[in-house]
C-alpha cells in the first residue's frame, strides 16, 4: 500500500512540477526575437535617394535592405490590410499580411532623373521559396516618399533600422522573424 502511496505523491509532484515549470517556448523568445509587430518609424524626409533594394536569408528572419545615395532617411513601417499607390491604385502582393514601408526619400535624384528604376517594380527582390517574405514590391515615388510593399507568409515581429556606410551612403533594414 505505501508503494501505491508513494507512486501517486510522485505522479502529482511530476505533474505540478509540468504545469508550473516553463516550457522551453515559454522560457525564451523565438531566436532571442523580443520585437514585436507594431508599427515603427522614425527620421525626417530626406533628399539623398533610393538607389538599390536587395533581401537576404538569415536563420531567425528574413531582411530587406534599401541602399540610400547619403543620409538615413526617415520611414514608417506597418502592417496593413492592403498596400494603396500615390493614386489610389491597389498594389498587389503574395503573402498573408503585409507591410507597408513608406520611405521619405526618392527614387529621382534633385534634377528629376532616376536613380532607382527596377527592371520589374512588382518583383524588386527574388524571394520565392524564402520562409518569411513572399514578394518585394515598388508602389511609386512622389514628392519625396517612397512606397514599398512587402508581402510575408503571416503577421510577424520585425524590426527596423538604419546603418551607415559603405562610404557616405546609408543602408535602412527591414528584419521580419521566421516565426513568433
Amino acid at each position: 500500500m505505501k508503494s501505491w502511496f508513494k507512486w501517486i505523491a510522485v505522479t502529482v509532484t511530476v505533474a505540478a512540477i509540468a504545469v508550473v515549470a516553463p516550457t522551453a517556448a515559454q522560457a525564451a523568445p523565438y531566436c532571442g526575437i523580443t520585437w514585436g509587430s507594431l508599427d515603427k518609424s522614425a527620421g525626417s524626409l530626406s533628399p539623398d535617394p533610393l538607389v538599390n533594394v536587395r533581401a537576404g536569408q538569415h536563420n531567425c528572419f528574413d531582411r530587406l535592405v534599401l541602399d540610400l545615395d547619403g543620409a538615413p532617411a526617415g520611414y514608417t513601417v506597418s502592417y496593413v490590410p492592403a498596400i494603396g499607390t500615390e493614386n489610389g491604385e491597389l498594389l498587389p502582393l503574395r503573402g498573408g499580411a503585409f507591410l507597408l514601408i513608406s520611405l521619405q526619400a526618392p527614387t529621382y535624384d534633385a534634377a528629376g532623373s532616376p536613380t532607382y528604376s527596377p527592371a520589374n517594380p512588382a518583383e524588386l527582390a527574388s524571394v520565392n521559396g524564402w520562409r518569411t517574405f513572399r514578394q518585394v514590391s515598388l508602389g511609386d515615388s512622389f514628392e519625396g516618399y517612397t512606397t514599398i510593399g512587402l508581402g510575408v507568409r503571416a503577421r510577424l515581429p520585425f524590426r527596423v533600422f538604419t546603418l551607415d556606410g559603405p562610404g557616405d551612403n546609408s543602408r535602412l533594414v527591414i528584419d521580419v522573424a521566421h516565426k513568433w
